[in-house]
């Protein structure tokens, strides 16, 4: 494919791109754009909804969280959730909330942009897939109920503030 195939086309990663290259953002911040780039629209948004919310759960002790976040890392489709959770595990959970609703508000900026340009039926790059397989690609985490939540989940320095 030559570069005149892409003029006139909107990339929908640009932002992504964006924020995975700028020094101002937080390491971590940077990775989950990376992480992102390339998938879906709607996947990556709601996976990252669906993560966070999970996260949530565990943090605030709900009934249901731990076992919500086991079976999202346990699952057998794409690695792309258990890369962004292993990206921020062990960074404390302020952190790790705080950087997932980044991550949210940049995919739903993605998607809007992407709804739009649907509507007017206007070109856009075509997206490479990050993933080569539509499984996981190693061992899963084991489902669980219950799991021992290490430092990082109470000890945050954070949650003082």
């Amino acid at each position: 494919m030559t570069t005149g195939s892409f003029v006139g086309r909107f990339d929908l990663d640009l932002g992504l791109r964006d924020a995975s290259l700028d020094p101002a953002n937080r390491p971590t911040r940077r990775m989950l754009a990376a992480a992102a780039i390339g998938t879906e629209v709607n996947d990556a948004y709601y996976a990252a909804v669906e993560l966070r919310e999970a996260i949530e759960w565990v943090h605030d002790g709900h009934p249901g969280g731990k076992l919500k976040l086991s079976m999202i890392l346990g699952n057998a489709c794409d690695d792309y959730q258990r890369c962004l959770y292993f990206i921020l595990a062990g960074r404390g959970i302020v952190q790790m909330l705080e950087d997932l609703d980044w991550l949210e508000s940049l995919l739903e900026a993605r998607g809007r942009v992407a709804g739009k340009l649907f509507k007017r039926r206007a070109p856009v790059m075509p997206q490479v897939r990050p993933y080569v397989a539509a499984e996981p690609d190693g061992p899963l985490v084991s489902v669980a109920r219950d799991f021992d939540q290490g430092p990082s989940w109470y000890l945050d320095p954070q949650l003082s503030e």
